[in-house]
């Protein structure tokens, strides 16, 4: 058995915007066929995010996508969801967003949800890829850390697209059913994840994901040695659970 050959973080490449849109096209097709394939009794388990069972994270999926096919929408539903901030007992703003996407779906059948994703998701994409470049480059967004302060693309390239990537391997783990992963796709998010993960620390360390979308990864000399599943991994870093050593830097997805 080969063994696969160690990557240095520092030389991926990171995911560039043309990229970035067949990327999200994939995943796109990916969130629709994972909701498409649940069963009844799938919509009410319950997922690693307090407050949603697996039926209101495709809503917020599907709300996103209908923010982000129209800037009028998605300042609309900003607006909306200040005052549920605090009701809610969240933080930042755009946790009273997501709220206002679940609660406007509330009435909508599964049925009905995966019709809107499907319908709005691909027009979602196209109205990213419109993002005029002097906006784009505009740093508005204020995350929290590590990420801090970024430009308008690093939500609207990859930042929209991971949130889908994330909720897909939720909606896996809260159904224990397998989540769809390969090498190009799956294993290409992953790869640019860590790539950003390992840019926020200075501690060298050597990276075995295991799974169909991991990789060896190194940074630096001398460092932790960690082997562990890939899905397991990005739990860690989306704060889904917790990690030690290296694994307890996190990174908002």
């Amino acid at each position: 058995m080969m063994t696969e050959p160690s990557v240095d973080v520092s030389t991926i490449p990171r995911i560039t915007h043309d990229e970035s849109t067949e990327i999200t096209a994939v995943e796109n097709r990916k969130f629709g066929e994972q909701l498409r394939n649940l069963g009844a009794n799938d919509w009410s388990a319950p997922t690693a995010c307090e407050r949603w069972d697996v039926r209101a994270m495709a809503a917020h999926v599907v709300g996103g996508a209908a923010g982000q096919i129209s800037p009028r929408e998605f300042v609309r539903q900003v607006r909306a969801g200040r005052p549920l901030v605090k009701e809610i007992g969240a933080q930042y703003w755009w946790d009273g967003m997501n709220e206002v996407q679940v609660r406007e779906r509330e009435q909508l059948g599964t049925d009905e949800l995966i019709a809107e994703w499907i319908t709005n998701s691909e027009r979602a994409r196209v109205a990213r890829n419109k993002l005029p470049k002097p906006i784009g480059r505009l740093p508005l967004l204020k995350l929290p850390a590590p990420v801090g302060r970024q430009r308008l693309t690093y939500l609207f390239d990859m930042g929209f697209t991971r949130d889908v990537w994330a909720h897909r391997m939720d909606i896996a783990a809260a159904t224990n059913r397998p989540m769809d992963l390969d090498a190009n796709h799956d294993g290409r998010i992953i790869a640019d994840v860590v790539a950003e993960w390992s840019s926020y620390f200075d501690e060298p360390f050597t990276l075995e994901l295991t799974g169909p979308a991991g990789g060896h990864f190194t940074s630096g000399s001398g460092g932790e040695s960690v082997r562990i599943d890939t899905l397991e991994f990005m739990m860690i870093l989306a704060e889904r659970a917790e990690g030690t050593g290296v694994l307890h830097h996190t990174l908002p997805l």
